[in-house]
C-alpha cells in the first residue's frame, strides 16, 4: 500500500501510478522506575554538540559489558543484554557510534585511547528478588573525568525504561537537548487481511496492539501529551474516529461518528483544539474543533478535497494538503486571517505534511519521477524544497522526532513495507525495526 494524499485512499500494491490517480478520489480512507542522583560532574561551560551538522564527525562511545555487583557471572548474558540495550538506544540518535565489544573483548579496563574512545559507559547491576539495581557512568577519556553518572532501581520489567532514562540523560548533557529514547512509536501494521494500529519503543521490543477491530484502521494520531492515541477505524461500517487511553485503563470511547469521513485529528499544541476532515457535507473539509470534536468552525468550504492538517508549534498556522489547483499540494492557512497560500510547486503530488516540533520546517512525501520522496520546507512562500531521500524505494508518511532531527517514514516496494528513519539532512537511514506484515503510516509521540 502506498499513500497519495496522507491516507486519503486505499490502493492495492499492483495499483498502477495511472490508475492510482484516476481512482484517488474513488475511494478516501484516511488511512513510565524509581530514580535517583549517583554523581554528576558536568560543567555549566559546556560544549553542546551540534546533532543535527552533517560535517560532525559521531562520538566514539564504548559500553562495555556491564559487571554483576554481587558475584562473578560467568556468562556474562545479563550484562551483555544491558549494555547492547544502552547501546543501540544512544546510536539511535545519530551522533553517537558505538565502539563495537569485540574490538577489547567486553572489558571494562580497555586502553580507551588507543581505541580512539571519546566516552566510556561503565555499568554495575544487582539483582535481589524481583528488583534490578543499576549504577551507571560516563567517563570522558580526554579528562579522564566522569561526565556524568545515575543509579536506578526498578522491577526487570523495567530494565529497559532505567537504560533509556539514563540515555536521554546522556544525550542532554552531550548536545543540550532531551534524548528521545522514552519516546513512543505508533504505526498501522497489516497482518491477517486486517489493518490494526500498534505502539512500541524507539528499538520496536515491546510492541503493543491497541486495536483489535479486524478491519481498516488508519490514520494513528497522539495526543499532545502523549496519553491517549487516535485514529479512524471502519469496523462500524463509517469512516469513525476513535481515542484510546494509553495508560492501564486502555479505556477506548468515539470522538466523531458523523456520517462520511472523521479523519486526521491534527492537535494543536495545548491540546485543546483539533482540526478534523469531515465530509458530511459532501465535500471532505477541514474543520477547527474543541477537544471532544465539537464544531467551532468551518476552515475550507468545497475548494477541493481537504485533508492531512499539521499545526505549526506556535498554534497559528496549519498546512494542509488540496488538490484546489486540480493535483495535491500543500497549503498554509493563518489561523488569525484565514489565508490561504499554496507552499509547494514542484512534484506531481505533495501530500502528508508534518510540521517540525521544533522550527519552521514542514516535511511531506513528494512524487518525483514516479517515486515518493521525503522532502523538507520552510512555510514562507516561495521557499525552495530540500529532498531528503533518494533512492528509488517510495518513501511516505513522514512524522517527526520530539526533537526535530529525525524523521520516521514507511518505506518501500511492492508488497513490502517497514518503517524507517532518517536524520532531517538526509544522513544516517535505517530501518527502525523490523516486524512481521507490513508496516507503515508511523506517528512519534511528544
Amino acid at each position: 500500500m502506498h499513500a497519495a494524499i496522507s491516507l486519503l485512499k486505499f490502493r492495492p500494491a499492483t495499483m498502477t501510478m495511472k490508475s492510482l490517480l484516476l481512482n484517488i478520489f474513488q475511494s478516501i480512507f484516511l488511512l513510565t522506575v524509581l530514580c535517583s542522583a549517583f554523581t554528576a560532574s558536568a560543567t555549566d561551560d559546556r560544549v553542546y554538540v551540534d546533532i543535527t551538522a552533517s560535517s560532525t564527525r559521531k562520538i566514539n562511545f564504548a559500553v562495555p559489558w556491564f559487571s554483576n555487583k554481587q558475584a562473578a557471572d560467568q556468562n556474562q548474558s545479563m550484562g551483555r543484554e544491558i549494555a547492547d540495550t544502552l547501546g543501540k538506544a544512544l546510536e539511535f540518535h545519530g551522533v553517537i557510534g558505538i565502539t563495537p565489544t569485540a574490538e577489547y573483548g567486553g572489558t571494562q579496563s580497555a586502553n580507551w585511547k588507543q581505541l580512539g574512545v571519546d566516552y566510556a559507559v561503565l555499568g554495575q547491576y544487582s539483582l535481589s528478588s524481583s528488583k534490578l539495581s543499576l549504577e551507571i557512568k560516563v567517563i570522558d577519556i580526554a579528562s579522564n573525568q566522569t561526565l556524568m553518572g545515575k543509579s536506578f532501581t526498578g522491577s526487570l520489567q523495567q530494565r529497559d525504561n532505567m537504560l533509556f532514562k539514563f540515555c536521554d540523560d546522556v544525550i542532554e548533557a552531550l548536545t543540550g537537548k532531551p534524548g528521545i529514547a522514552q519516546t513512543k512509536i505508533a504505526f498501522v501494521g497489516y497482518r491477517n487481511n486486517s489493518k490494526e494500529v500498534y505502539l512500541t519503543d524507539i528499538l520496536g521490543r515491546k510492541m503493543r496492539q491497541i486495536t483489535r477491530h479486524r478491519n481498516l484502521t488508519v490514520s494513528p494520531r497522539f495526543t499532545p501529551d502523549g496519553k491517549s492515541l487516535c485514529y479512524t477505524s471502519y469496523h462500524s461500517g463509517n469512516q469513525n474516529l476513535y481515542i484510546t487511553d494509553l495508560s492501564q485503563s486502555k479505556v477506548t470511547r468515539v470522538l466523531s461518528k458523523r456520517k462520511g469521513m472523521n479523519l486526521a485529528p491534527a492537535w494543536s499544541p495545548d491540546g485543546r483544539y483539533m482540526i478534523l476532515t469531515l465530509s458530511m457535507n459532501g465535500n471532505p473539509d477541514l474543520y477547527l474543533c474543541d477537544s471532544n470534536a465539537r464544531i467551532i468552525e468551518q476552515l475550507t468550504d468545497r475548494a477541493g478535497i481537504n485533508v492531512s492538517a499539521t499545526w505549526s508549534p506556535d498554534g497559528r498556522r496549519i498546512v494542509f494538503v488540496s488538490d484546489r489547483s486540480g493535483k495535491p499540494h500543500l497549503y498554509v492557512m493563518n489561523l488569525s486571517t484565514r489565508q490561504v497560500q499554496r507552499l509547494t510547486f514542484e512534484g506531481t503530488e505533495n501530500a502528508e505534511p508534518s510540521w517540525s516540533p521544533t522550527e519552521d520546517l514542514i516535511v511531506y512525501s513528494s512524487l518525483r519521477d514516479g517515486v515518493y520522496q521525503i522532502c523538507t520546507v520552510k512555510p514562507e512562500g516561495g521557499a525552495v524544497a530540500q529532498q531528503v531521500t533518494s533512492d528509488l524505494s517510495h518513501h511516505e508518511a513522514p512524522s517527526w522526532s520530539p526533537d526535530g532531527n529525525q524523521i520516521i517514514f514507511s518505506k518501500g516496494s511492492g508488497n513490502r513495507h517497514q518503517i524507517y528513519a532518517v536524520m532531517k539532512n538526509g544522513s544516517y537511514q535505517r530501518t527502525v525495526f523490523s516486524a512481521a506484515g507490513n508496516n507503515a503510516y508511523p506517528r512519534w509521540s511528544r
